[in-house]
């Protein structure tokens, strides 16, 4: 990817972005896994960070969904990406979640289709995956769901779907997949079985072991940074209480989604556990998820 060779990197994450020094190696599909290819969010003001300003300017701030900012085509987002410096040195910081929209780009290259196409030719049409998609035909507009969030006290519709009415011009593997309950588990049942539905393989058992271990060293994972929670991260998802860490609630690994899609592979319980409730994320999520946890335990124990 030319866009990202001979890059530079902030000399202090709120420095100005002309003030950089040469990255101490080359940025690696690890790396972009693992969300520390040098990119991602800081979940802070654009104007305590002249990096975010940059984005903005550029309209990198947001590829969507909801209301995508970025209209980007792949291309031309990863060539705007490309002007700018790094956040971090490649490999040294987690940050959520630029390493997939950049993965993303280089799968469609690498594949000569859309990402659309490849994940329907490689994972949604062999898991029967139906109505999985970045975007939801006519036909099935009526079954999509509204999203809510919380205002006042009450809930009020965030979106009726509409924005999922047509194609966009970027398909962003960060975010904007709409699923069922039914499609999530069986994407989740097939990782439990090591990468197999049916018989057949669809991801090989040692990426599957790759992506579902934890890649962060004990230093990354205690960034202050409340998406990642101190949790660990595989290949794309969070590792559930990694080695070295001690908490309640669901073990293994899975991940939680901004409206409420909240999905857990348990491997020693041989259990894959998915709550929806089309909430956006606010404070009765966190006594919602841990009801829904208590519930889904105390039936195993019982």
């Amino acid at each position: 990817m030319p866009e990202l060779a001979e890059r530079r990197v902030l000399r202090t994450l709120n420095g100005p972005v002309d003030d950089t020094v040469a990255a101490k190696r080359s940025i690696t599909v690890r790396d972009l896994l693992t969300f520390r290819g040098g990119f991602g969010m800081i979940l802070a003001s654009p104007s305590d960070y002249p990096i975010l300003e940059a984005e903005a300017a550029l309209d990198l701030r947001s590829v969507g969904p909801p209301t995508p900012v970025t209209p980007h085509t792949p291309d031309e987002w990863l060539r705007r990406m490309g002007t700018l410096p790094l956040m971090d040195q490649p490999g040294e910081q987690w940050r959520y979640s630029t390493g997939s929209q950049i993965l993303g780009v280089l799968v469609a290259r690498a594949a000569g289709q859309s990402v659309d196409s490849f994940y329907r030719e490689r994972i949604f049409d062999p898991l029967g995956m139906k109505d999985t998609a970045f975007w939801v035909p006519a036909a099935k507009q009526h079954r999509l769901a509204p999203c809510y969030q919380e205002t006042d006290g009450a809930l009020v519709p965030f979106d009726d779907g509409g924005q999922w009415a047509r194609p966009r011009a970027f398909d962003d593997c960060g975010a904007g997949l709409v699923s069922t309950v039914y499609d999530y588990m069986a994407f989740g049942r097939m990782l439990l079985a090591g990468g197999v539905h049916r018989g057949q393989s669809i991801v090989a058992p040692e990426l599957v072991a790759a992506m579902t271990s934890d890649q962060l060293t004990p230093e990354q994972r205690r960034t202050d940074d409340p998406i990642l929670d101190g949790r660990g991260w595989g290949f794309g998802l969070s590792i559930i209480d990694p080695p070295g860490t001690a908490g309640g609630g669901p073990k293994g690994y899975g991940w939680s989604g901004g409206f409420g899609s909240v999905w857990v592979n348990d491997p020693k319980e041989d259990l894959v556990a998915i709550l929806c409730d089309r909430l956006l994320s606010s404070a009765d999520s966190a006594a919602i998820e841990a009801a829904f946890w208590s519930a889904t335990y105390g039936a195993l124990d019982s």
